[in-house]
């Protein structure tokens, strides 16, 4: 029975205003994020993005520098053009989790002695060298190089004690021209890529298991990667090759190579599309019994060949009747005619900043729908979410359940509330409600899940007869301690529900967690 997938949080995204004419500003999130243009030279001033288990209130303007004239700290060398400079990120993760996935595995693997109460600590470093070279004519030569470091101590979620492994993060060359109409920017090497809203494409890296650092998710960047990018003003044109970095243990041999078009206005709003084609898949698929009735078919490789579209916007008021309001969209659709695939999935997210009150609170609504195989039909209906953003505040379904839910198969209505008591502290509070799409079709399947049995005994592989599954609640704290050292606490309680419970002789308990977690980043 495979495990669930690992689904952690992250920080958002901010979209950065464009500099052509600007004498000092950032370059937006497509251009090659962390370099600065200053006084026509192009410096890296931006950090690591933040690990998946971090603070998911920060965002990209409280990891920058924005001291003009003064050289950072991670500087090593800055003359004639030349920017070298370090860096390093790490943290240190405590987590206690009980009645872990319900506690299934009580009653369906009671001989695996597997306990559904467990504490561990994680830990990971995260250290690099980057370097910019800007020429007399504006162009810039780039690159950087970094790794990651990861154990755990304990036993975590999955059954995994002590584990950890030290492995490659980024290491990549790049070239690109600046203050042209048509400028260009192409990199070769491992690196980190989010597309869109990372419905698709955001995470390249796998942690935990045999790597350590389960919940934290600190590998972020593909384990090939190259990424050609053309801009005219707010137009970015990103053409892709890509190969995640999977686990020894779980490879599906995946590559996938595809496109991207996105306009960003001055605002902060944007409209996009992607396109992805997967190149080569060992990755397998599963479709529901004809009527619902028996097990599920496993296709042998099911990914390869798989095709799939993405068109997502945000757009934020800012005055008028739609001040403060936002509202993003994401709509998929996804075909294999190798195996008769034709799913899609969709989100749609409205939301309204109080920006008068005291704290500013934030409130959010948010609706998800991915696709569930239909066992009426023939063909199969899955959606396959790929390798999506797994924040609370992105593309997770739930707290809890996103650990054994994946965006497939699924109808999720969430809701956020969030305050900021201080520019230093935030609270936010999250529900969400998990359905199934379809009855008596396969759920847990998919990221991060293997054919194998695990200790837990958990297997939703053949779906339910209720579509409620669970209702979650997630109370986050964050607080900056300053622009390189950040707190995360929450505390986090998932309620089975009707279609749980139906798989449960007798009554199905409250899974409950906590953790705390501090993490530096220079």
């Amino acid at each position: 029975m495979p495990p669930p997938p690992v689904v952690v949080q992250t920080a958002p995204v901010a979209q950065d205003q464009d500099c052509r004419g600007e004498e000092s500003c950032d370059i937006p999130a497509g251009r090659d994020s962390g370099l600065q243009v200053t006084d026509g030279t192009v410096r890296r001033t931006g950090k690591t993005s933040l690990p998946e288990g971090g603070p998911s209130s920060i965002t990209s303007e409280d990891l920058k520098d924005n001291s003009p004239g003064k050289t950072p700290k991670t500087t090593i060398y800055d003359k004639d053009g030349l920017n070298l400079r370090w860096y390093f990120q790490g943290g240190v993760n405590l987590v206690s989790e009980t009645n872990l996935f319900w506690d299934f595995a009580s009653v369906y693997a009671p001989g695996a002695k597997f306990n559904s109460d467990q504490d561990w600590v994680e830990l990971y470093i995260k250290p690099g060298l980057g370097f910019d070279k800007t020429m007399a004519n504006g162009n810039v030569l780039y690159g950087k190089l970094s790794g990651v470091g990861s154990k755990t101590l304990g036993r975590d979620a999955f059954d995994a004690k002590d584990q950890g492994a030290v492995t490659l993060e980024e290491g990549y060359l790049g070239f690109k021209t600046t203050n042209h109409p048509f400028d260009f920017d192409v990199s070769l090497g491992p690196r980190e890529l989010q597309l869109g809203s990372g419905m698709l494409i955001a995470n390249g890296g796998t942690s935990g298991f045999e790597r350590g650092a389960l919940k934290f998710g600190p590998r972020k960047a593909w384990k090939q990667a190259a990424i050609g990018r053309i801009y005219n003003g707010r137009r970015t044109f990103t053409g892709y090759f890509i190969e995640p970095r999977e686990l020894k243990s779980n490879n599906g041999h995946n590559q996938l190579a595809g496109a991207d078009f996105r306009y960003d206005s001055a605002g902060g709003d944007y409209i996009g599309f992607t396109y992805i084609n997967v190149l080569r898949s060992n990755s397998p698929y599963i479709r529901a019994a004809p009527g619902g009735l028996g097990e599920p078919t496993i296709i042998p490789d099911g990914r390869d060949k798989t095709n799939a579209v993405n068109l997502y916007f945000r757009s934020i008021g800012y005055e008028g009747a739609f001040r403060n309001w936002f509202v993003t969209g994401d709509l998929a659709y996804e075909w294999n005619n190798r195996v008769d695939m034709s799913a899609w999935a969709g989100r749609a997210q409205l939301g309204y900043r109080f920006t008068e009150t005291t704290w500013t609170p934030t409130l959010t609504g948010t609706v998800k729908v991915f696709s569930g195989d239909d066992p009426t039909t023939p063909k199969l209906e899955r959606f396959d979410p790929l390798y999506y953003e797994g924040s609370p505040g992105a593309w997770a379904s739930g707290s809890k359940s996103s650990m054994v839910f994946i965006n497939s198969n699924l109808r999720v209505l969430e809701i956020a509330f969030a305050v900021h008591p201080s520019k230093k502290d935030a609270l936010t509070l999250r529900y969400g409600r998990i359905d199934a799409d379809k009855l008596a079709s396969p759920i847990q399947f998919g990221q991060a899940t293997r054919l194998v049995s695990t200790p837990s005994g958990f297997n939703l592989i053949a779906g339910v007869t209720k579509r409620h599954l669970s209702d979650d609640l997630f109370l986050e704290y964050n607080h900056i301690f300053g622009p390189d050292v950040f707190l995360t606490a929450g505390v986090s309680a998932s309620f089975p529900g009707a279609g749980i419970k139906a798989s449960f002789p007798g009554t199905a308990p409250v899974w409950t967690g906590a953790f705390v977690n501090v993490v530096v980043n220079y």
